[in-house]
Protein backbone atom coordinates (compact mmCIF):
# COMPACT_ATOMS: atom_id res chain seq x y z
CA UNK A 1 0.00 0.00 0.00
CA UNK A 2 1.38 3.12 -0.84
CA UNK A 3 1.49 5.90 2.06
CA UNK A 4 1.96 8.49 0.25
CA UNK A 5 -1.24 11.56 0.67
CA UNK A 6 -0.67 12.17 -3.29
CA UNK A 7 -1.59 8.76 -4.50
CA UNK A 8 -5.32 9.71 -3.37
CA UNK A 9 -7.48 11.73 -6.30
CA UNK A 10 -9.13 15.01 -5.04
CA UNK A 11 -12.59 14.05 -3.76
CA UNK A 12 -15.12 15.65 -5.90
CA UNK A 13 -18.18 14.37 -4.60
CA UNK A 14 -19.09 15.44 -1.24
CA UNK A 15 -20.57 13.75 1.56
CA UNK A 16 -21.84 16.27 3.30
CA UNK A 17 -24.20 19.59 2.46
CA UNK A 18 -23.07 22.71 4.20
CA UNK A 19 -25.74 24.52 5.53
CA UNK A 20 -25.52 28.37 6.58
CA UNK A 21 -26.88 27.56 10.01
CA UNK A 22 -27.84 30.38 12.27
CA UNK A 23 -25.74 31.04 15.01
CA UNK A 24 -26.45 32.26 18.66
CA UNK A 25 -24.74 35.28 20.46
CA UNK A 26 -22.86 32.56 22.46
CA UNK A 27 -21.71 30.44 19.66
CA UNK A 28 -20.47 34.12 17.35
CA UNK A 29 -18.59 34.77 20.91
CA UNK A 30 -17.02 31.55 20.95
CA UNK A 31 -15.70 31.59 17.38
CA UNK A 32 -14.39 34.75 17.97
CA UNK A 33 -12.62 34.55 21.46
CA UNK A 34 -12.50 31.09 22.22
CA UNK A 35 -11.47 30.24 18.57
CA UNK A 36 -7.59 30.97 19.00
CA UNK A 37 -7.48 28.87 21.94
CA UNK A 38 -8.91 25.96 20.67
CA UNK A 39 -9.28 26.24 17.58
CA UNK A 40 -6.75 24.13 14.62
CA UNK A 41 -6.30 25.12 10.84
CA UNK A 42 -4.89 23.12 7.94
CA UNK A 43 -1.34 22.80 8.65
CA UNK A 44 1.36 23.53 5.53
CA UNK A 45 2.29 19.86 5.52
CA UNK A 46 1.08 17.21 8.11
CA UNK A 47 -0.42 17.83 11.80
CA UNK A 48 2.72 17.70 14.59
CA UNK A 49 -0.06 16.52 17.01
CA UNK A 50 2.93 16.90 20.23
CA UNK A 51 2.49 20.86 19.11
CA UNK A 52 -1.04 20.99 18.58
CA UNK A 53 -1.70 19.56 22.22
CA UNK A 54 1.66 21.06 23.95
CA UNK A 55 1.51 17.04 24.85
CA UNK A 56 2.16 14.03 23.51
CA UNK A 57 -0.65 11.35 24.32
CA UNK A 58 -2.84 9.00 21.54
CA UNK A 59 -4.94 10.93 19.25
CA UNK A 60 -8.93 10.28 18.50
CA UNK A 61 -10.45 11.53 16.01
CA UNK A 62 -14.19 12.74 15.64
CA UNK A 63 -15.56 13.35 12.05
CA UNK A 64 -19.01 14.69 12.06
CA UNK A 65 -19.08 15.90 15.90
CA UNK A 66 -22.85 18.24 15.21
CA UNK A 67 -23.37 20.10 18.26
CA UNK A 68 -20.20 18.65 20.09
CA UNK A 69 -22.29 16.99 23.16
CA UNK A 70 -20.88 13.70 22.84
CA UNK A 71 -16.70 14.50 21.82
CA UNK A 72 -16.39 16.70 25.01
CA UNK A 73 -18.47 14.12 27.01
CA UNK A 74 -15.29 11.52 25.50
CA UNK A 75 -12.86 14.27 26.26
CA UNK A 76 -14.44 14.60 29.66
CA UNK A 77 -13.77 11.10 30.12
CA UNK A 78 -10.34 10.44 28.93
CA UNK A 79 -8.48 12.87 29.69
CA UNK A 80 -5.18 10.81 29.24
CA UNK A 81 -6.23 11.01 25.13
CA UNK A 82 -5.87 13.77 22.49
CA UNK A 83 -9.35 14.69 20.69
CA UNK A 84 -9.36 16.11 17.27
CA UNK A 85 -12.84 16.76 16.23
CA UNK A 86 -13.84 18.33 12.43
CA UNK A 87 -17.32 20.21 11.53
CA UNK A 88 -18.56 22.03 8.77
CA UNK A 89 -20.94 23.66 10.34
CA UNK A 90 -20.48 26.88 12.32
CA UNK A 91 -23.13 26.85 15.45
CA UNK A 92 -21.59 22.85 16.02
CA UNK A 93 -18.15 24.22 15.93
CA UNK A 94 -19.78 27.34 18.20
CA UNK A 95 -20.98 25.27 20.95
CA UNK A 96 -18.33 22.90 21.28
CA UNK A 97 -15.72 25.52 21.66
CA UNK A 98 -18.15 26.80 24.69
CA UNK A 99 -18.49 23.70 26.03
CA UNK A 100 -14.53 23.14 26.22
CA UNK A 101 -14.36 26.47 27.75
CA UNK A 102 -17.23 25.02 30.57
CA UNK A 103 -15.46 22.01 31.20
CA UNK A 104 -12.43 23.11 31.75
CA UNK A 105 -10.87 20.78 28.88
CA UNK A 106 -7.29 21.22 27.86
CA UNK A 107 -7.26 17.44 25.50
CA UNK A 108 -9.55 18.68 22.79
CA UNK A 109 -9.20 21.08 19.70
CA UNK A 110 -11.48 22.17 16.73
CA UNK A 111 -11.68 21.96 13.52
CA UNK A 112 -14.59 23.32 10.69
CA UNK A 113 -13.62 21.71 7.80
CA UNK A 114 -13.92 18.71 5.25
CA UNK A 115 -12.70 15.78 7.23
CA UNK A 116 -11.57 13.38 4.04
CA UNK A 117 -9.37 16.35 2.27
CA UNK A 118 -7.93 16.55 6.02
CA UNK A 119 -7.10 13.08 6.76
CA UNK A 120 -5.82 12.91 3.19
CA UNK A 121 -3.27 15.91 3.04
CA UNK A 122 -2.57 16.95 6.69
CA UNK A 123 -2.71 13.68 8.27
CA UNK A 124 0.27 11.59 8.91
CA UNK A 125 -0.25 7.73 8.58
CA UNK A 126 -0.36 5.61 11.15
CA UNK A 127 -0.53 9.01 13.70
CA UNK A 128 -4.48 8.37 14.78
CA UNK A 129 -5.16 5.86 17.79
CA UNK A 130 -9.01 5.93 17.14
CA UNK A 131 -11.20 7.55 14.08
CA UNK A 132 -15.21 8.15 15.13
CA UNK A 133 -18.29 8.49 13.21
CA UNK A 134 -21.07 8.43 14.70
CA UNK A 135 -24.33 8.85 12.82
CA UNK A 136 -23.32 10.63 9.84
CA UNK A 137 -25.98 11.38 6.71
CA UNK A 138 -27.21 8.47 5.64
CA UNK A 139 -28.29 9.93 2.13
CA UNK A 140 -30.48 6.75 2.03
CA UNK A 141 -32.45 7.52 -1.54
CA UNK A 142 -30.42 5.04 -3.69
CA UNK A 143 -29.28 7.68 -6.04
CA UNK A 144 -27.61 9.93 -3.38
CA UNK A 145 -25.53 6.65 -1.99
CA UNK A 146 -22.55 7.79 -3.46
CA UNK A 147 -22.44 10.63 -1.39
CA UNK A 148 -21.74 8.46 1.99
CA UNK A 149 -18.57 8.95 3.83
CA UNK A 150 -17.75 5.10 3.66
CA UNK A 151 -16.45 4.43 0.23
CA UNK A 152 -13.81 2.06 -0.69
CA UNK A 153 -10.93 4.71 -1.34
CA UNK A 154 -11.95 6.77 1.71
CA UNK A 155 -11.94 3.56 4.34
CA UNK A 156 -8.41 2.28 3.03
CA UNK A 157 -7.51 6.22 3.52
CA UNK A 158 -8.31 5.68 7.00
CA UNK A 159 -7.00 2.22 7.20
CA UNK A 160 -3.73 4.37 6.36
CA UNK A 161 -4.03 6.81 8.83
CA UNK A 162 -4.75 4.51 11.96
CA UNK A 163 -1.73 3.61 13.77
CA UNK A 164 -1.66 -0.43 14.23
CA UNK A 165 -4.31 -1.55 16.07
CA UNK A 166 -5.67 1.57 15.84
CA UNK A 167 -9.93 1.77 15.77
CA UNK A 168 -12.35 3.04 13.90
CA UNK A 169 -15.84 2.92 15.28
CA UNK A 170 -18.88 4.00 13.58
CA UNK A 171 -22.03 3.95 14.27
CA UNK A 172 -25.83 4.65 12.87
CA UNK A 173 -29.55 4.00 13.18
CA UNK A 174 -29.86 3.74 9.53
CA UNK A 175 -30.05 -0.46 8.73
CA UNK A 176 -29.32 0.12 5.38
CA UNK A 177 -26.34 1.97 5.94
CA UNK A 178 -25.08 -0.33 8.89
CA UNK A 179 -25.17 -3.36 6.41
CA UNK A 180 -23.62 -0.82 3.60
CA UNK A 181 -20.97 0.24 5.43
CA UNK A 182 -20.36 -3.66 7.20
CA UNK A 183 -20.15 -4.71 3.91
CA UNK A 184 -17.36 -2.14 2.33
CA UNK A 185 -15.45 -2.74 5.86
CA UNK A 186 -15.18 -5.71 5.96
CA UNK A 187 -13.68 -5.37 1.99
CA UNK A 188 -10.64 -3.53 3.61
CA UNK A 189 -7.89 -5.68 3.81
CA UNK A 190 -6.13 -3.49 6.27
CA UNK A 191 -8.79 -2.98 8.69
CA UNK A 192 -10.02 -6.28 11.11
CA UNK A 193 -13.58 -6.82 12.57
CA UNK A 194 -13.03 -6.23 16.48
CA UNK A 195 -15.78 -8.36 17.47
CA UNK A 196 -16.12 -11.18 14.41
CA UNK A 197 -16.09 -11.14 10.87
CA UNK A 198 -19.55 -9.38 9.57
CA UNK A 199 -20.58 -9.34 12.99
CA UNK A 200 -21.59 -5.50 14.43
CA UNK A 201 -21.18 -4.63 18.10
CA UNK A 202 -22.82 -3.87 21.32
CA UNK A 203 -22.90 -0.46 22.26
CA UNK A 204 -19.26 0.04 24.44
CA UNK A 205 -18.92 2.51 27.26
CA UNK A 206 -16.90 4.86 25.81
CA UNK A 207 -19.80 6.06 23.51
CA UNK A 208 -21.80 8.26 25.03
CA UNK A 209 -25.64 8.20 23.59
CA UNK A 210 -26.25 11.01 21.07
CA UNK A 211 -28.91 13.37 20.11
CA UNK A 212 -29.36 11.33 16.69
CA UNK A 213 -29.70 8.25 18.83
CA UNK A 214 -32.28 9.44 20.53
CA UNK A 215 -34.27 10.77 17.43
CA UNK A 216 -33.89 7.35 16.02
CA UNK A 217 -35.19 5.95 19.17
CA UNK A 218 -38.33 8.26 18.91
CA UNK A 219 -38.66 7.10 15.01
CA UNK A 220 -38.41 3.46 16.08
CA UNK A 221 -34.95 2.89 14.47
CA UNK A 222 -32.43 0.20 15.68
CA UNK A 223 -28.93 1.47 16.53
CA UNK A 224 -25.39 -0.58 15.03
CA UNK A 225 -22.16 0.40 16.32
CA UNK A 226 -19.35 -1.11 13.89
CA UNK A 227 -15.54 -1.47 15.47
CA UNK A 228 -12.74 -2.48 13.36
CA UNK A 229 -9.06 -2.14 14.37
CA UNK A 230 -6.03 -2.16 11.94
CA UNK A 231 -3.94 -4.78 11.24
CA UNK A 232 -0.48 -5.67 10.15
CA UNK A 233 -1.04 -6.12 6.41
CA UNK A 234 -0.30 -2.58 5.23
Amino acid sequence: MNDSTASHPRREIRSFVKRAGRLTQSQARALQELWPRYGATRPKGVFDFTALFERDAPVHFEIGFGMGDTLAEMAANAPDVNFLGIEVHEPGVGRLLNLIEERGLTNLRVMQDDAAEVLRDHVAPASLAAVYLFFPDPWHKKKHHKRRLVQPAFVELLAERLAPNGLFHMATDWEDYALWARDVLEDCDYLDNAVRPGAFADKPPWRPETKFERRGQRLGHGTWDLLYRRNSKI
